[in-house]
């Protein structure tokens, strides 16, 4: 979710060297394993050209989660329905006793009419902030549930020989709930989906379009920014355009404040350690040439990597438009956040550096890179807040296409080479598998 960059078209992706981590005898998944990964893949791709034909939006997922419920069902999973709103969680108990591991995928499309000349384009139209529009799902998410139907279906057979618990977590609403409604990882957490058995290490991976297909990325620590939204409402006195003296302007105050704002990231953060972003989206205030309003109200976003850096922006924030306003007059009221706030999505790096044998040998020999840090932000990290987490990227780029000229998340051009989506069920597999088997430790 949120914005996106073009790191991979401009060079930014660091590229780890060769890893010698998963040496003769010691692979993750067998003969047997490999087997059932290779004879779901032509099946993950037939459900994910299904979901992006008939995508819906968050909290609206109902027939996507009717077709993961039956799944699940015929699985023989435990299945519970109607999490936050429309969320599907199954419940995997393996044969032995052990860890248990929570697998997650998004569910829901955007408000994006699809450009692309595909057989299996979204035709699929809603009504979204009073309007009608078009819906896709252009940021992959239609892969995600595809990948994890797919691993359900493999740890299914092996649900004799597993030593624990898996909980698949079909998420909603991941690109935020409608206007005033709750939803997403935020309530599904707060609904309790992590307990019951009490879950020990969550795993979850995204799209992303400017990687090659079947390549993986990752990055420990903070991977994806925090994001919360803001709103700072100054008050004047309103007065005639042509007497300003007589009152106090808002407007005028409003700009030293946008302006002093960008100081927080340029002078007050170690930027070497630690990269950050306060933006201004909208100022809105006054509806006519002649006269001073009373009010002006700044929206914008907040996004940092570091949980600490995180709650020093949001005081700078606070002081900064507080005394601005003070010493010309104003009073301002900061609210933060608005109506949206999302952790810094962070891969625990003890259970990354145990992982990353595991991504390797799912991706293949050269095909793994440890990454840069994205300002978007993902709502994973209401999980990965909890428990140990690991989020990874999956790549979707078509190799005969060049990351600069691939169409970003997003967009009308989205497109996901789904030809590697395998390697995504061998991933999350063999996580699995890899976690349990070492009895968590």
């Amino acid at each position: 979710m949120g914005s996106r960059r073009k790191l991979l078209a401009a060079g930014l992706i660091v590229w780890f060297p060769a890893l010698s981590a998963s040496p003769a005898g010691s692979a993750v998944l067998d003969a047997e394993t490999e087997s059932l990964c290779a004879a779901v893949e032509a099946r993950v791709v037939e459900w994910r050209r299904h979901f992006h034909q008939f995508p819906e939006l968050g909290n609206r997922e109902f027939k996507t989660a009717e077709t993961v419920a039956k799944h699940l069902e015929g699985l023989g999973l435990e299945v519970k329905t109607g999490v936050a709103h429309t969320g599907v969680v199954g419940v995997l108990v393996g044969g032995e006793p052990g860890p248990v591991v929570a697998l997650r995928a998004d569910m829901d499309g955007l408000p994006v009419t699809e450009r692309n000349d595909l057989p299996f384009a979204s035709k699929e139209t809603t009504v979204y902030g009073g309007q009608e529009v078009g819906v896709m799902h252009a940021c992959g998410h239609d892969a995600h549930v595809a990948i994890l139907m797919g691993a359900a279906e493999v740890l299914a057979a092996l649900r004799d020989e597993l030593p624990g618990t898996v909980k698949f977590l079909f998420q909603p609403a991941e690109e935020g709930p409608p206007p005033g409604e709750e939803g997403g990882a935020d309530l599904m957490e707060r609904e309790g989906v992590l307990k019951d058995p009490d879950v020990d290490a969550a795993f979850a991976l995204h799209i992303d379009a400017l990687l090659e297909a079947g390549h993986i990325g990752y990055r420990p620590g903070g991977m994806w920014a925090s994001a919360d939204d803001y709103k700072i409402t100054v008050t004047g006195k309103q007065s005639h355009g042509a007497a300003p003296w007589m009152g106090v302007d808002p407007i005028v105050t409003s700009a030293q404040i946008i302006n002093a704002l960008q100081t927080i990231v340029s002078r007050n953060l170690k930027l070497t350690e630690s990269a950050a972003v306060v933006t201004v989206g909208s100022i809105h205030g006054g509806v006519r040439s002649n006269i001073v309003p009373e009010k002006v109200e700044i929206i914008g976003t907040i996004r940092a990597l570091d949980p600490d850096v995180r709650l020093e922006i949001h005081e700078r924030v606070r002081t900064i438009a507080t005394r601005v306003a003070e010493s010309m007059g104003a009073t301002v009221e900061v609210e933060i956040p608005m109506t949206m706030s999302y952790p810094v999505t962070y891969n625990d790096p003890e259970l990354t550096a145990r992982m990353v044998p595991v991504l390797e040998e799912a991706a293949g020999s050269g095909n793994l890179h440890l990454i840069s840090a994205d300002t978007g932000a993902e709502d994973f990290s209401f999980f990965s807040r909890k428990v140990p987490g690991l989020y990874f990227t999956l790549g979707g780029r078509p190799a005969d296409t060049a990351p600069e000229t691939a169409a970003d998340h997003h967009t009308p051009d989205f497109h996901v080479d789904d030809s590697r989506l395998g390697v995504g069920v061998r991933a999350m597999v063999g996580l699995t598998l890899a976690y349990l088997g070492s009895d968590g430790r």
